[in-house]
C-alpha cells in the first residue's frame, strides 16, 4: 500500500488539496462542518501522516521542540520531561527529547541534531559550567531556554531555575532544628564542572553555622553508585554523623542502601536527607525527607517561555526562578 498524499484526501472528499491543507493545519477556512469532518475523517482512515519537514520549509515552523537533558535514568529529568510533553501537546507542539548521557560531545551533537531537525525552539540542562551547545544555538538564532543549571558567563539568558542557595539553607535549618550537628554532604560530580553549586552552598552555611566539617563531605557522580560510595566514604572516616545531607535523591536512596546493608538504623542512628522530591521518594522505605523542587512548574515554566519567545512575546534574559520546600517524610528525626 502507497504512503497517503494530501491528493488522495481531496479525490476521495472531493475537495480541492489546498482545502485538505488548510483543513488538517486547523487553518481558518469557509467549509462546512460536514466537510471538515470528512475530511478529518478520511485522513484517519487512510492513515494519512503529515511531512513536517515539508511543511516546516515553507511555514518555517514545525510545532516541535527539543528537550536535551544530561542523564533521562535520573528520575528527576524524567518527571520533568513529561511536564514540557503534556504541557507542550496541549499548545499543539511535539516534544523530540535527547539524552546527553553526561558527555559535553554528545549534548553539542544532540543540539546539532534538533536544529538539523529545524525545531522551533530547545530547551536544554546543560552538563558543564560553559556551554558550547549554547553558542550553537545563539549563532544559528534557534529559541532557547536554559533548565535547571545556570551557564558561567552568561548575562543575557532565558532560563528557569530552582533558588538552590535557599534550598540548601533550608535543609541545614530543618537539621538542626532536629538537633543534627555533625552533617556530612555528598556532592554531585558531573563533566565540564568544577565543583557542584549545592556542596559550595553546603560549606558556606555550615560555615556560617559553625558546623562545618569537611572531611565529612565527599563529590561522586549523581547516580545510585554515587550515593552509595560517597556514604561509604563518610563512614570510613569513621566521624560521628548526625546526618548525611545528599546533593540529589537518586544519590540520597544510594546512600539509604548503602547503611541498611550495614544495619545502620535510619533515622535513629543516623538521619537522611535528599534533594528534588522525585516520585519515588514517597515509594521506598524508609520514605525519604527531602528538599523538594517544583519539578513540574519548572517544566511547564520552561515551556511556556520557550513558546513567547518563539512567538517574540519575550525579551532576552528573563529569568524565573522558583522556590524549593521541606518534604517532611520519614529519614530524619
Amino acid at each position: 500500500m502507497k504512503k497517503a498524499t494530501l491528493l488522495d484526501i481531496a479525490k476521495a472528499v472531493n475537495v480541492s488539496k489546498t482545502t485538505v491543507s488548510l483543513v488538517l493545519n486547523n487553518k481558518n477556512i469557509n467549509v462546512s462542518e460536514k466537510t471538515r469532518k470528512e475530511i478529518l475523517d478520511t485522513a484517519k482512515k487512510l492513515n494519512y501522516i503529515p511531512n513536517s519537514l515539508a511543511r516546516g520549509l515553507s511555514t518555517k515552523k514545525t510545532n516541535t521542540i527539543g528537550f536535551i537533558v544530561p542523564d533521562i535514568e535520573n528520575p528527576y529529568f524524567s518527571e520533568m520531561a513529561k511536564a514540557i510533553e503534556v504541557e507542550a501537546e496541549k499548545l499543539g507542539y511535539s516534544m523530540i527529547l535527547c539524552n546527553t548521557l553526561n558527555s559535553v560531545e554528545k549534548e553539542e551533537k544532540n543540539a546539532r541534531l534538533l536544529m538539523s531537525k529545524l525545531v522551533d525552539g530547545v530547551i536544554i540542562c546543560p552538563i558543564g559550567e560553559k556551554s558550547n551547545s549554547i553558542n550553537m544555538l545563539k549563532i544559528n538564532d534557534v529559541p532557547f531556554v536554559v533548565l535547571d543549571r545556570k551557564i558561567i558567563g552568561e548575562k543575557i539568558i532565558n532560563g528557569v531555575f530552582c533558588d538552590n542557595k535557599y534550598g540548601i539553607k533550608l535543609g541545614i535549618d530543618y537539621l538542626i532544628k532536629n538537633n543534627k550537628k555533625s552533617i556530612g554532604f555528598i556532592g554531585g560530580k558531573r563533566e565540564g564542572r568544577e565543583v557542584d553549586p549545592r556542596l559550595t552552598y553546603f560549606c558556606e552555611v555550615a560555615n556560617q553555622y559553625g558546623i562545618l566539617k569537611k572531611e565529612i563531605i565527599f563529590e561522586e557522580e549523581i547516580s545510585l553508585i554515587g550515593g552509595i560510595m560517597g556514604t561509604e566514604k563518610i563512614l570510613k572516616t569513621e566521624n560521628k554523623v548526625d546526618a548525611i545531607f545528599y546533593s540529589s535523591d537518586i544519590m540520597a536512596i544510594g546512600g539509604i542502601k548503602s547503611l541498611m546493608r550495614k544495619d545502620i538504623s535510619i533515622p535513629k542512628d543516623i538521619s537522611i536527607l535528599g534533594y528534588d522530591n522525585i516520585g519515588i521518594c514517597s515509594y521506598i522505605e524508609p520514605e525519604l525527607t527531602t528538599i523538594g523542587q517544583p519539578i513540574y512548574e519548572m517544566g511547564k515554566e520552561s515551556l511556556n517561555l520557550l513558546i513567547d519567545i518563539i512567538n517574540s512575546n519575550a525579551s532576552n534574559g528573563k529569568e524565573i526562578i522558583l522556590k524549593p520546600y521541606i518534604v517532611e517524610r520519614q529519614t530524619v528525626k
